[in-house]
Formats: structure tokens, sequence, C-alpha cells
């Protein structure tokens, strides 16, 4: 009885945050027409992501930096994005941060990391984006607009920041998210490593791969850039990767390539 309350209560709170929060009809379809992708929905999934998006403009602090003025075209490009990875997990999986800093394009910032000897060396390194643990979620707005355009090489820093939120909610960014029980971590640890090896491998020899190169860099960006092509590319991704992409469907709960965009209305 308390339970059923709860979840009606619930749903009321949400409805209202959705009408808040509501995007506007034009609007909407012009994300789905810059951003085709997100296009690879039946309408449940559609009008979920849809009210998914609303909720997550409710919940989340967007502000602009480096001189850049965000509009309401930016923030929804940017939230139908970020909402895609949990569309069948949940917004809650986004709990742990609230702010989103916008800038108009890549950030450089300044690392220092130590070699064997102790030695510390400093070096500066452009950022498209970069999600920190307890957030904010950092990304340029030149590089989330580059997605509505060559969408065709997979390449998305908004999924790949999101998946970094993901993968970062045990605490430790090594490519494990919180996993469900029926997906157990020693097999989902084995398959991204035997996986994330090979890539290596292919991308130290020169070899043209689907997945972005950097995630040859480390486990986490491994699964960062796979996800990024799980869900912009996953024909491609499929072909090259069938273990590594049946494991996302497994914990996206989702499976891109089953699906195809929505044919466009003349």
């Amino acid at each position: 009885m308390l339970g059923r309350l709860w979840q009606r209560w619930q749903r009321r709170r949400e409805d209202a945050a959705v009408q808040r929060r509501a995007i506007p009809d034009d609007l909407w379809k012009r994300t789905l027409v810059r951003y085709p992708f997100l296009q690879r929905r039946d309408a449940a999934d559609g009008a979920e992501l849809r009210r998914l998006s609303s909720l997550f403009l409710d919940r989340k602090e967007f502000s602009a930096a480096g001189g850049l003025k965000l509009t309401d075209a930016m923030v929804v490009a940017i939230a139908a994005q970020a909402v895609l990875p949990v569309l069948r997990l949940g917004l809650a999986r986004y709990d742990g941060f609230v702010g989103i800093v916008v800038h108009p394009d890549q950030v450089v910032a300044r690392r220092e990391v130590a070699d064997d000897d102790g030695v510390v060396h400093s070096y500066d390194e452009p950022l498209a984006g970069e999600a920190m643990d307890g957030g904010p979620v950092m990304l340029s707005w030149r590089d989330v607009r580059a997605a509505s355009q060559g969408a065709a090489s997979a390449y998305n820093v908004v999924i790949h920041e999101f998946a970094h939120v993901l993968d970062m909610a045990d605490g430790a960014a090594d490519g494990v998210p919180l996993l469900p029980p029926e997906l157990p971590v020693a097999a989902w640890r084995a398959t991204l490593r035997d996986e994330f090896t090979r890539f290596g491998q292919r991308v130290g020899a020169g070899e043209a791969t689907a997945l972005d190169p950097y995630g040859a860099s480390g486990e986490e960006e491994f699964f960062a850039v796979a996800s990024e092509a799980f869900f912009v590319d996953p024909e491609a991704m499929k072909k090259e990767h069938p273990a590594l992409y049946g494991m996302l469907c497994r914990f996206y709960l989702q499976d891109p390539a089953a699906e195809r965009p929505r044919a466009r209305k003349a």
C-alpha cells in the first residue's frame, strides 16, 4: 500500500517537472534531425527519451563559460544525448552530480604525471569534455555540435562523458560501472580486458577501427568510446566487437543495431 502511494506521488512529481521543462514539438523534432542516432527508437522509447530529457533539464544546472550563451536548442541537444544511455536504467544513475558547464571550444588543462623515478612532468592536454567525480561535467559545445555533423564516425563527446559518469558510480574510473547481479563483474572484466588488449594491438598496428583510437589509452577510455559507438554507429561496432557489443546490450538494456532510424516525414 505504502509502496503504491509512493509510486503515485513520485509519478505526479515527475509529471509536474516534465510540464515545467516541457520541450516544444518543433525543438524536439529539430533535435532528432540534427542527431539522427536519437531516432533509433520506437514510439514508446521515443516518448520516454523526451520525458527523461525534460526531467534531466529540471534536475541539472547548466552554466556557460568562455563567453558562450546557452540556448534552449543547446541544452536540449545535450540533455537528449545524455539520457540516451540511461533510457532503461533510469535518471537516478546521474544523481551523484548536478552541474554541467559548457565551453564554446576545447579547454586546455594543465596536467602533471610522475615517472618511475619520481620526476614530475607537466604538460597541457586539450579537453573536449571531462567528467569529474561528484561533478561537474564539462563539455565543449563545438564538439557537441560536431556529433550532429559526423555521427557516422561514432564520435560523441556527450555520450563519452556520461559513460564516464556511469563508470565512476562505484568510486573508480576503471571501465566497470555498477552492474546488475545477472552480469557478473568477473565476466565483465574478462571481456573488457580481452577486447581492450586486442583493440590496442590493432591501434598500434595502424589499423582503421570502428572505435576511436583514443580508447587504447586505458580501459576506462575504452569503455567510454565503446559506449559512443554502441549508440551512434552500432552496426560497425557490433561487426568489429561482437562480444563487447553483446555485453553493452546487457548493461544498457538496449540493442541499437536491432533498430533503424525512423523515416523522416516529407
